[in-house]
């Protein structure tokens, strides 16, 4: 599979960019990871709205969500216009009724509700789900197909069992929005550090970083990671292709 940085920002896009989100395409099969602020935008630098065969949301904060809205407009006013597309499937937690709500809209989308423990087939993909620490309810989700598996921890203080949803995988995309004397201190989220720490006892074989704050220099948030981990790891950057 390959996986696509969409955007890399927590909270807020930087300008000309978007908040954290990710595709994973194989055999021709896209699922967008989260679609927040500026996602929409960025991701047509890739590929056509048209060809997002689903999308997965790992919880309902704006810079996950933003732009739900404005993809099932893009479906709805090709459906008004006379070139109907498939109804796009949005797959997330029914924990916020309110935010599981707003992903079926009219003919053009539909949710479908996802939750520990069980695997689902998204296209090629068998994904499954574990709930993270968070201020909401929030998902991390695996990703395999072929052999190979992409862990994606969405947003999360560090929790020792992730490690074990994460074991072995090919490739770890952990959110790392906290610099080191920030550690502990924001509810929900991870310093270099602990993304490190969680990669080591995942055992995976690389360790891409994501959710990045956009004040400070974000190579110390690399170097920490990668001092906690000793493997290979990586800011992540819109656009690069990563194969797993």
């Amino acid at each position: 599979m390959n996986v696509i940085p969409v955007g890399i920002w927590g909270g807020y896009p930087k300008a000309e960019s978007a908040t954290s989100s990710f595709l994973i395409e194989h055999e021709g099969f896209r699922v967008l990871f989260d679609c927040g602020s500026g996602v929409l935008a960025q991701v047509q630098r890739y590929i056509t709205l048209d060809e997002i065969d689903a999308v997965v949301i790992s919880h309902y904060h704006a810079d996950h969500v933003a732009d739900v809205g404005s993809l099932q407009y893009h479906h709805l006013i090709a459906y008004y216009t006379g070139r109907p597309l498939r109804k796009l499937t949005f797959y997330g937690h029914d924990r916020d009724a309110d935010g599981f709500g707003r992903l079926t809209y009219k003919e053009v989308a539909e949710g479908h509700a996802v939750s520990p423990g069980e695997t689902y087939e998204i296209g090629p993909f068998s994904v499954t789900f574990a709930e993270t620490v968070h201020p909401v309810y929030c998902l991390a989700a695996r990703f395999e197909a072929d052999g190979k598996a992409a862990v994606f921890t969405a947003d999360t203080e560090f929790h020792e069992p992730l490690a074990e949803f994460a074991s072995g995988a090919d490739l770890l995309v952990s959110e790392a929005n906290l610099y080191e004397e920030y550690k502990g201190k924001s509810p929900g989220h991870m310093a270099g550090s602990e993304a490190g720490e969680l990669a080591r006892l995942a055992g995976v074989k690389r360790l891409l970083l994501t959710h990045l704050p956009q004040d400070g220099d974000v190579q110390l948030i690399l170097s920490a990671a990668q001092e906690a981990f000793g493997g290979s790891a990586r800011l992540a950057e819109a656009g690069e292709v990563i194969e797993v």
